[in-house]
C-alpha cells in the first residue's frame, strides 16, 4: 500500500517538474494577473487568451471560472434591468 503511494507521489512530482503549465503559480505571477485584470478591455481579452490558451492550469481554471461568473452576472443584471424598466414603464403608463 505504501509503495503505491510512493509511486503515485513520484509520478505526480515528475509530471509537475516536466510540465511547467501544471506548476503552482507564485505570488508575483498572481499579482501580475490581478493587475492585468484591473485594466478595462484588456482584462476581457487576456481572460479569453488565458482561459482557452495553453498556459498555466491554475490561471486557466481561474479565468474560466471568472468568465462563467461574468456571464451569469450579466444575465442576472439584464433580467433585473428589464424588470425595473417594465415596472417604471407600467407606473408611468397608469397616469
Amino acid at each position: 500500500m505504501e509503495n503505491d503511494y510512493n509511486v503515485n507521489n513520484q509520478e505526480s512530482q515528475y509530471s509537475t517538474q516536466m510540465d511547467p503549465n501544471k506548476s503552482v503559480m507564485t505570488m508575483g505571477e498572481w499579482l501580475i494577473t490581478l493587475l492585468i485584470m484591473l485594466v478595462p478591455c484588456v482584462n476581457i481579452i487576456m481572460m479569453l487568451v488565458w482561459a482557452f490558451g495553453n498556459g498555466n492550469e491554475n490561471r486557466k481554471n481561474f479565468c474560466r471560472a471568472n468568465l462563467i461568473m461574468q456571464v451569469i452576472l450579466s444575465v442576472l443584471g439584464f433580467i433585473l434591468y428589464a424588470l425595473f424598466a417594465s415596472i417604471l414603464m407600467a407606473s408611468f403608463g397608469s397616469y
